[in-house]
Formats: C-alpha cells, sequence, structure tokens
C-alpha cells in the first residue's frame, strides 16, 4: 500500500511521465507542492521572475522536444500571469500542461485572498482543463491530462489544484501507467487513392507544409512527395523548416510578408495541397481570392480545421505522417517541367533580396552573418514584429523544431524565455533569439534568470526605439500618424544587461562589427548583443491588411527565404 499527499502524488506522477525540467514560481496556494518537489531527485526546479515566463519556458522545452512540459504557479495572481502564455500555446499547438495551485475547496466562491476562477477563465485557451476535487482524482488526472495534450491537435492542458487537496493524504495500491497519445484517426484508403489521382492529375500543383507536418515528424516524407512529384513547396509560419529552405523547390513562406513571386504563383496554380495548416488569415490574406482558381486538398488531424475558413475540394482528417506515408506509393513520378519553368519565370520577373545582407550592422545582413556564424545545428527563437518577419523571410532554416517562433497570438515577450527553454531541453545546442527592444522590454527580467542558468543563449537585439510593426502600418495604413509607438527616452540595453549579470556587446559605433559578432556568438555564455537600427526600415515585402495576396507591396525589391 502506498500513503502519499497529493502534492506528492503530483510530483511522482510526473517523474513517471518523464518530466525532468519543470519552471515556475512558489506561492501560498501551491508551497505544499513545492515542497513536495523539493524532496525530488529526478526533476528540476527552474525559478523564473514572472509566471508568463514559465509557460513560455515550458514551451520552449515542448517546442524542441515535440513532448508535453510542464509549469507550476500559485493562485490569483500566479495564474493569470500564465493565461497568456497558454492561450499562446493553444493557438500554436503547443503540448504544455499548466498546474496551478487554488485556495482550499471550502474557500472557492468566496472571494478569498489571492482567489480567482482560474478553470473558468481557462476555458476558451486550453485544450481541456481540471478543477481537482480529492486527492484520488489526480491518479487519474495527471496521465489523462498528458494524453490529451499530445494527442490528435496537441495543445495546452490546465489543472488548478485547491490547497487542501495538496495536503490531503491517500492511500492507494499502485500508481498508474503514464499518459500516453491517442492513435491517431484511421486515413480511408479511398480518400488516399482520391488524394493521389488528384496530385497525378494536376498541371500545376502547389504544396503548403504547415505547422502539423513540424508536430507529426513529417518533413522527410514531404520531401520525398516533392521530390517524387516535383511539385513547388511553400511553408506557412509556423512550417517553416519543415524542409530546408534552399532546397530547389521550396518557395518559402507564403502570405503577409512571402515574396510576390511565391504568392502569384498561388494566383496560377490548380491544386493547392495543404497539409497540417489551417489558412490562417496572415497565410490567406482575402480568403475569397486565396488560390481562386484551384482546387484545394486539406489533410489535417484536427477535422473542425476541414472547411472551416476554406471549402476543400477533398478533406481528409489525418495525421500528416500516415498520410504521407500511406499516399506516397501512389503517387507518379512527374519532373513537371513546364510547371517549374513558370515558377523560376515569376521569381526572374519579381527577383527577391535581401538589402544590404553583406553588412552586418543591417536587419538582413544581421540575420545572415548570424546564421553563417552559429551553423545549421543552432535553434531559432524570435520574438513578434519586425525583426520576427525578416527572420521568417531571410534565416536558412534546415530542419523542424529549429525555429520557434509565436504565430498565432503574436505575443511580445515570447522569445526570450522560450530560447531559454530550448537551451533546457537541448544543452548541447546553441540558441539564438531575435529580438525587438519592444518585445524585449515585455519580459526582461527574464535576463536575470538567464544570467543564473548560464544557459547558452545569444540574444540579437534589433533595436529600432520603437513598436516597429505596428510604426510601419501607421506610416503605411494611417496617414503616417505616428502614435504610441516610439520610446522617447533611449534604454541602455549594455547596462540593463550587465546589471542582470550578462555580457553585453553594442554594434554601435564598431569598426569590426563582423569580428565582435564572431566573439559574441564564439562563446558559450549567454549574452546580449544589441545592433541599432532605423525605426522607419520597413519590412517588406508586405500584403496589406484584408487584402489578396497578389497585391504585395514591395515585392520586387525585397527577401524570402525561397531567393
Amino acid at each position: 500500500m502506498i500513503r502519499r499527499t497529493g502534492a506528492q502524488i503530483i510530483v511522482e506522477l510526473l517523474e513517471r511521465q518523464g518530466i525532468t525540467q519543470i519552471a515556475g514560481i512558489p506561492g501560498g496556494a501551491n508551497l505544499p507542492l513545492y515542497d513536495a518537489l523539493s524532496q525530488s531527485t529526478r526533476i528540476r526546479h527552474i525559478l523564473v521572475r514572472h509566471e508568463q515566463s514559465a509557460g513560455f519556458m515550458a514551451q520552449g522545452m515542448a517546442r524542441v522536444t515535440g513532448k508535453p512540459q510542464v509549469c507550476f504557479a500559485t493562485s490569483g495572481p500566479g495564474a493569470t500571469n500564465l493565461m497568456t502564455a497558454i492561450a499562446d500555446a493553444k493557438l500554436d499547438s503547443i503540448p504544455i500542461i499548466a498546474i496551478t495551485g487554488q485556495v482550499p475547496s471550502a474557500l472557492i466562491g468566496t472571494d478569498a485572498f489571492q482567489e480567482v476562477d482560474t478553470y473558468g477563465m481557462s476555458l476558451p485557451i486550453t485544450k481541456h482543463n481540471f478543477l481537482v476535487r480529492s486527492a484520488e482524482e489526480l491518479l487519474r488526472i495527471i496521465p489523462r491530462a498528458f494524453r490529451i495534450a499530445a494527442s490528435g491537435k496537441p495543445g495546452p492542458v490546465l489543472i488548478d489544484v485547491p490547497k487542501d487537496i495538496q495536503t490531503q493524504q491517500l492511500e492507494f495500491d499502485a500508481y498508474p501507467e503514464p499518459g500516453r497519445p491517442d492513435p491517431s484517426p484511421v486515413i480511408s484508403e479511398e480518400q488516399v487513392r482520391q488524394a493521389a489521382a488528384m496530385i497525378n492529375g494536376a498541371s500545376r500543383p502547389i504544396l503548403c507544409l504547415g505547422g502539423g507536418v513540424i508536430h507529426a515528424e513529417a518533413g522527410d516524407l514531404a520531401q520525398e512527395l516533392i521530390e517524387r512529384s516535383a511539385i513547388p513547396t511553400t511553408m506557412t509560419f509556423m512550417g517553416l523548416g519543415a524542409i530546408p529552405s534552399d532546397h530547389p523547390l521550396s518557395l518559402g513562406m507564403l502570405g503577409m510578408h512571402g515574396a510576390r513571386a511565391t504568392n502569384l504563383a498561388l494566383e496560377e496554380c490548380d491544386l493547392f495541397i495543404a497539409i497540417g495548416s489551417r489558412f490562417d488569415d496572415r497565410a490567406t490574406g482575402k480568403v475569397s481570392e486565396f488560390c481562386r482558381n484551384a482546387q484545394i486538398l486539406h489533410v489535417d488531424i484536427d477535422s473542425g480545421e476541414l472547411d472551416k475558413i476554406k471549402r476543400a475540394h477533398l478533406g481528409i482528417e489525418g495525421d500528416a505522417k500516415k498520410f504521407l506515408e500511406t499516399l506516397l506509393p501512389w503517387i507518379d513520378e512527374n519532373p513537371r517541367h513546364q510547371w517549374n519553368a513558370t515558377v523560376d519565370d515569376l521569381r526572374r520577373t519579381f527577383p527577391s533580396s535581401f538589402p544590404d545582407q553583406d553588412t552586418p550592422q543591417s536587419a538582413y545582413g544581421l540575420i545572415r552573418h548570424v546564421a553563417q556564424l552559429v551553423g545549421d545545428e543552432a535553434i531559432v527563437a524570435t520574438d513578434v514584429g519586425q525583426h520576427q518577419m525578416r527572420t521568417a523571410q531571410a534565416y536558412p532554416f534546415q530542419r523542424p523544431r529549429q525555429w520557434l517562433s509565436s504565430g498565432g497570438l503574436g505575443t511580445m515577450g515570447f522569445g526570450l524565455p522560450t530560447a531559454i527553454g530550448a537551451a533546457l531541453a537541448a544543452p548541447e545546442r546553441q540558441v539564438v533569439c531575435f529580438t525587438g527592444d519592444g518585445s524585449l522590454l515585455m519580459n526582461i527580467q527574464e535576463l536575470s534568470t538567464l544570467a543564473e542558468l548560464n544557459a547558452n543563449v545569444k540574444i540579437i537585439l534589433m533595436n529600432n526605439r520603437s513598436l516597429g510593426l505596428v510604426h510601419q502600418q501607421q506610416e503605411m495604413f494611417y496617414g503616417n500618424r505616428i502614435f504610441a509607438t516610439k520610446y522617447q527616452r533611449p534604454m541602455d540595453f549594455i547596462k540593463v544587461a550587465e546589471g542582470f549579470g550578462l555580457a553585453a556587446y553594442s554594434l554601435e559605433g564598431t569598426s569590426d562589427p563582423l569580428g565582435m559578432l564572431r566573439q559574441a556568438l564564439g562563446s558559450d555564455d549567454p549574452c546580449l548583443i544589441n545592433v541599432p537600427l532605423e525605426p522607419n526600415d520597413n519590412v517588406y515585402p508586405m500584403v496589406p491588411p484584408g487584402a489578396a495576396n497578389r497585391d504585395t507591396i514591395g515585392g520586387e525589391r525585397h527577401a524570402n527565404a525561397c531567393a
């Protein structure tokens, strides 16, 4: 017979799930849980400076490993601080388990100190959530949470545990088996044959790889399909890295900041094959105009995504890997010379380039030089803004799970804690975090966590003293009425970083910027690299919000990863 408290049950079940690192902050309502965690020899705790960062660190670990990861917070403000990271995980389909403390069961609903309805608030932003009513329920809930988070379309699960449940004693015979993902849906062979017939019969197909291809570990199979049938291939923002960006058939990213040639090729295709993509508005532009001359073949693990935004001629519910494994034997070899020549003509007619790419002190030049110096094995995280779009366009991604960025929610403050999580999950690899001054300020306190951990994270600060992407939209679409997007007082990020205990460099005024970059990136220690940019240096190409993708601004002159 096993005798444990609820808190001990949680910790031991997490150990059985293979959890080795948990980020969080203790508080009154989860102190029993922390007391139990202090006795664990298998789980390391990372004390963050803000609970939102605990959620993003769990995301960083989950995005790199593909497995559910865990974060802790106390009740009230601790739980509410986690909500943004949970919502971000929901929109990007990232499997995390958030375990929050709650006031004792008898006080729920009384407006007790640090009480909020964590369960109710989290309902719309989680894949599932639980309010635990007894220690015995934990034996069922913890494995179930891991199963739910990892099954089908991944996502976040929240478990709210009242303090008295954490201290409640329970006797039981044995621990349950760890939670494992459910089998993916069975794909109809008839549907696969229909899909193969559509692909084999198309004259001008384009394949689009979304984040579902990354989640399913299906990049190699996608590349086999591409090469067997010579299909030009674009990627969504979340799908970057599914195939190498320098693959001859790669068109890079489509949509708002995709190359003009890529978006125009979509106008001419007769079959659009979307695998693991949810037809996000930033990818499609004006939906009624997206691929208006093409049939749509849509494959997604979540049946709710089929026909939700764009009606498919054939919609298949299924895991991307299983679909491709079943599909490939039915696909004919086809060089598609004429169609690929047409795509190449579009690239020549609307050539892409990276402005000032030889200059390390320019935006694109900085990204390109960093990529060369850190090599193909580096993990790349970003915050949200112009630096994010430029990195998506210009960084030479080579493999899945190399690219960590907030796609659906677009959360400023995402980059630094997610990069730390990635470094914790893969300590043998260098992690680069491209950020902007506005984004870094959202969670700048985690510089202290980074210094304490001494993790191999290099922060590349593209500092334009403004909220760059919002500033750009004000300039372009709001009559150049610049309001509330420029910082009036410059910040000395070098002193701030050094104050937190990090090495810091600035490319401003240096005569050897490449040498300084090489020195900073050559160390195994964390650091911040400040690179001043002009606030009016806009990111192009760009499709105006609500416009069709063919209405690209700046597509002839600017960059895309497929160039």
